[in-house]
């Protein structure tokens, strides 16, 4: 079956694009122009990943995201705003967006944005070859650290028993520290690893996923510090 990804967009002539584009590009689609017919689609059946316009009629895409992001974390979602704001930006990554791309958009681009999430996540239709890759390096164990426990292969993390719910950044983020526990990364190494993308030096992206996560550690377990910060370096688990 073909990735399911569904448009969150109220201006109709962007809408029916980028229906063209995702179809063409062999994805199955299906078009919401306000924030709760969209909540309608995801009731019916859950879309591998969401293109989310901000601006949308009655519940705007910044309250579309958090609803989402609660209830089913394992769907990704690329903003797709005209808002090119460092601080919207952050907020929105911070809210769980697993990425953002500002209008007008290049379509070539925006593939491949959609491909990366959709690779991260592992649900990027992958050859043959490329899944014997991904099998081979065995990042389907579960990796224990402390009182965390990962499940990569069903997305779950545990901190002393309780679930801990985190974005797909967050969560891979938090598995490539645990999976080299005594390593220090670098932003650039996250970044590169997480984004896949190349690192400029000025995304505060790296620092807020960080961040987020030690929130979210610090609340099921406050008596316990999970990251360090290795000064003028990086960051590696404590």
């Amino acid at each position: 079956m073909n990735n399911y990804i569904l448009i969150v967009e109220d201006d109709n002539d962007i809408s029916h694009m980028l229906k063209e584009l995702l179809q063409q590009n062999g994805y199955e689609t299906a078009q919401a122009f306000s924030g709760t017919e969209a909540l309608f689609y995801i009731e019916k059946e859950l879309p591998t990943a969401m293109i989310l316009d901000l601006m949308l009629p009655g519940m705007n895409g910044e309250e579309l995201l958090s609803k989402i992001k609660k209830e089913h974390p394992e769907i990704a979602v690329i903003i797709s705003s005209a808002k090119e704001d460092v601080q919207t930006r952050v907020n929105m990554l911070r809210n769980g967006a697993d990425d953002y791309i500002t209008k007008p958009f290049d379509t070539d681009e925006l593939l491949a944005r959609l491909e990366a999430v959709l690779r991260r996540s592992g649900k990027f239709n992958m050859s043959n070859k490329e899944k014997e890759d991904e099998q081979t390096q065995g990042s389907g164990k579960t990796l224990k650290y402390k009182d965390i426990v990962m499940e990569p292969e069903e997305f779950c993390v545990s901190v002393a028993g309780s679930e801990l719910k985190l974005t797909r950044r967050e969560f891979m983020i938090l598995q490539l520290l645990m999976e080299n526990p005594g390593k220090v990364f670098t932003k650039n190494n996250i970044f590169e690893s997480v984004w896949n993308e190349e690192f400029l030096g000025e995304d505060n992206a790296v620092n807020v996923h960080i961040s987020n996560i030690r929130q979210k550690l610090a609340k099921a377990n406050s008596e316990e510090t999970y990251i360090e910060t290795v000064w003028g370096i990086g960051f590696k688990m404590k």
